[in-house]
């Protein structure tokens, strides 16, 4: 078992959602890299990624730099809101701080 765990499924066309979470407990040096890891083994890209789940600080930066690129925007889960806020875009179609279902 890893000490953070990653998996993405495709909600649509134009959407994946990533499921993360801490995995075996570990610092968060160990966390970083295995969630770097696990990014390298799975296929992404697309129009949208949604982010839900906990993380470190430097888990989830790790994860936001590895696919900023590979998607038109990434936007991360908001529990006290129930909406995922938008927090990098390429697309004229999401801008920062845009809420999304």
């Amino acid at each position: 078992m890893a000490a953070f765990k990653i998996d993405a499924t495709n909600q649509d066309e134009n959407t994946t959602l990533m499921a993360i979470g801490f995995g075996e407990p570990a610092e968060n040096d160990e966390i970083a890299r295995a969630a770097f890891a696990r990014l390298k083994e799975l296929s992404l890209g697309g129009k949208l990624l949604k982010i839900d789940g906990r993380a470190s600080l430097q888990a989830i930066s790790v994860i936001i730099h590895g696919v900023s690129h590979l998607f038109g925007a990434v936007a991360v889960n908001d529990p006290k809101l129930k909406k995922f806020i938008v927090v990098v875009s390429h697309s004229p179609d999401y801008k920062v701080g845009d809420r999304v279902d």
